[in-house]
């Protein structure tokens, strides 16, 4: 692992923190009228999810942490366990279905997802940035309503509320976006 300087941390870097790896979410560089300058890190718990804001001094050092990232296929839940399998040694590993938190409805069976390991801790599931489901529920299209931005509320297949455009029927496969929940195509 590298130290690096308080002043160097950028959002998105992982550190070694009072005991806990955290991630930067925000970070402003402030210079005071009096007194050196700082940085203003809000830093997010990879572990539990809690937050803290913190100041680093360009004096201060930190462990700066490097994830191994590996990308894995998603066989089956068992319980509140998901179980994945590394495609290159074929191993197994159990992991938490929390671990994805309110994306797990969209991952689907044999989807290959990327696992972010510390050591050998798995600390975040990614999911790919696009999935293709089924409308299972949603409105007829009404004639004439062919506002520009006009969409109506659907059901798809694995649950999840989205709003789509009026011409989408149900039983179309349409691309949704993992992130924002948002409809981005017909498939």
């Amino acid at each position: 692992m590298a130290k690096i300087n308080g002043n160097e941390i950028r959002p998105g870097v992982i550190i070694e923190h009072d005991g806990g790896l955290w991630v930067a979410v925000k970070t402003a560089h402030v210079k005071p009228g009096k007194g050196g300058a700082f940085a203003q890190v809000e830093l997010k718990n990879l572990r539990d999810g809690r937050k803290l804001n913190e100041r680093f001094r360009s004096e201060d050092k930190v462990e700066r942490v490097r994830l191994e990232q590996k990308d894995q296929q998603f066989l089956y839940q068992q319980d509140e366990m998901l179980v994945f399998m590394d495609s290159e040694t074929f191993e197994q590993i159990e992991l938490p279905a929390d671990l994805l938190g309110d994306r797990r409805p969209f991952l689907q069976d044999g989807m290959t997802v990327t696992i972010e390991y510390y050591e050998t801790e798995a600390l975040s599931v990614t999911l790919p940035d696009k999935v293709t489901c089924e409308i299972a529920e949603t409105e007829p299209v009404v004639k004439g309503q062919t506002a520009a931005n006009s969409f109506k509320p659907a059901i798809l297949d694995n649950g999840v509320r989205i709003s789509v455009p009026p011409f989408v029927g149900t039983g179309e496969r349409v691309v949704v976006s993992t992130e924002t929940f948002e409809y981005v195509e017909r498939a």
